[in-house]
C-alpha cells in the first residue's frame, strides 16, 4: 500500500470514458499535491478497467487504484461508498475531492458522515494555506481552503477542516481547468472482496435510460446569455434569433430560469454550468455574484445593459448601455450585412 496522507481524486468514468470532471479535478489535484509535497492518487471503482489508467495519468495521476468487480458497475451508493469507507480507513488521505454530480452528491455525504470527515460541497476555489484558530490559538498549517460562494451567493466563505480527514470537497463540472501533463504512473489492482461485502449489494439495477442534453453550452465558443433584464420568454425567442446568425448557443441566468423563460440546462453559474466561450455576450444581466463565478474566465465580454453602473460591467470588456430589445435587432442586421 501507499504512502498515507496523499490526495486523492474519486473519478467517474461512463461506457470507458472517465468523465472530464475528473480530469479536470485531477489537473487541480496535481498543483495541490505538488504544493504538500505529496502523491497525487485516483480512484476508479467499477467493471472492465482495463488500460483506463491511460486516461488518468496524463492528467498527473502518480497512483492509480482500481476496485474492479461486474457488481460495481454501473453506480450504486452502498458498495462504492463503503470501498471509499474502508479504503480511506486504510490509506488515510488528507484530501479527497470529487466531482458535484450527481454520483459525487450522493457518494461524498455517506462517506464523510461515515468518517466524521466534514464535506465542502460546489467549490469554485481551491487553495492550500494555514489557519489560527482564535479560540484555541492553535496554528494549522498546510490546509485545504474549501471556497465557495454563501448565502444565496451574498458572500464568498472560505471553509477549513482543521482536524478531521479527509478534508472532503465537491466541484461542478467546467469549475476547473484540466490540463495534460506528465503521462507516468502506478496502477494498484485493490481485491473488491476486500472492501465490499455481499450485503452491500442489496440494490440492483435492471435497466438504465440515460438520454443525452441536446444543449451544449459549455462547449460553445459564442454565447448569448439573457437575465431577469430580458423581461419574457419572448426576449429569449430575440436572444435565439442572435445566437443563430452567430452559431452561438443561449444561457441564462437563474433569475430567467426560475422565472420560466428557458431550460434549466442553459443556466450558467453556481447553480448552473461553468463556462469559458470566446465570447460571452450577457444581455440584461445585472451580475450576481453566483452568475459571474460561472462565466469570468470568458476570453472577452460583452455586457449589454441599460444600467450604466451594473455589477457584470466591471469584468466586461466592452459595455453597450441601452435597452437589448433595441441594441440586439441592430446588432444582428448589422451582422448579416457584413458577414459572408
Amino acid at each position: 500500500m501507499q504512502d498515507q496522507n496523499n490526495l486523492i481524486v474519486y473519478c467517474e468514468y461512463e461506457d470507458g470514458k472517465v468523465s472530464d470532471v475528473s480530469l479536470e479535478l485531477l489537473t487541480k489535484g496535481r498543483q495541490l499535491a505538488t504544493e504538500l509535497g505529496v502523491k497525487l492518487e485516483a480512484l476508479v471503482i467499477g467493471d472492465k478497467l482495463d488500460g483506463i489508467e491511460k486516461q488518468l495519468f496524463p492528467y498527473g495521476a502518480d497512483v492509480v487504484y482500481k476496485v474492479e468487480d461486474k457488481r460495481l458497475y454501473p453506480y450504486t451508493s452502498n458498495p462504492h461508498a463503503a470501498v471509499l469507507i474502508n479504503l480511506f480507513r486504510e490509506i488515510k488521505p488528507q484530501i479527497c475531492l470529487m466531482g458535484a454530480t450527481c454520483i459525487g452528491r450522493d457518494l461524498g455525504p455517506r462517506v464523510s458522515s461515515c468518517l466524521h470527515s466534514g464535506l465542502t460541497a460546489d467549490c469554485t476555489s481551491l487553495v492550500i494555506g494555514d489557519h489560527n484558530d482564535p479560540k484555541t490559538g492553535k496554528e494549522y498549517q498546510n490546509l485545504l481552503y474549501q471556497i465557495r460562494p454563501a448565502f444565496g451567493g451574498n458572500i464568498v466563505a472560505t471553509i477549513v477542516n482543521p482536524d478531521c480527514r479527509p478534508q472532503m470537497a465537491t466541484v461542478r463540472e467546467g469549475v476547473m481547468k484540466k490540463e495534460i501533463l506528465d503521462p507516468n504512473g502506478e496502477v494498484v489492482k485493490l481485491r473488491a472482496s476486500k472492501y465490499v461485502k455481499d450485503e452491500d449489494f442489496v440494490v440492483e439495477i435492471i435497466d438504465r435510460h440515460i438520454e443525452k442534453s441536446k444543449i451544449n453550452i459549455k462547449n460553445s465558443p459564442i454565447i448569448v446569455a439573457g437575465g431577469y433584464g430580458v423581461g419574457s420568454k419572448e426576449g429569449f425567442d430575440l436572444l435565439h434569433q442572435f445566437a443563430d446568425v452567430l452559431g452561438a448557443e443561449v444561457g441564462a441566468t437563474r433569475a430567467a430560469v426560475d422565472a420560466g423563460w428557458t431550460e434549466h440546462a442553459r443556466q450558467v453559474g453556481q447553480t448552473g454550468v461553468t463556462v469559458r466561450p470566446k465570447l460571452y455576450i450577457a444581455c440584461g444581466i445585472s451580475g450576481q455574484i453566483q452568475h459571474i463565478a460561472g462565466m469570468q474566465d470568458s476570453s472577452i465580454i460583452i455586457s449589454i445593459n441599460s444600467d450604466p453602473n451594473a455589477p457584470i460591467n466591471t469584468i466586461a470588456d466592452y459595455v453597450i448601455v441601452g435597452d437589448y430589445a433595441e441594441i440586439v435587432p441592430k446588432l444582428i442586421k448589422y451582422y448579416k450585412k457584413n458577414s459572408k
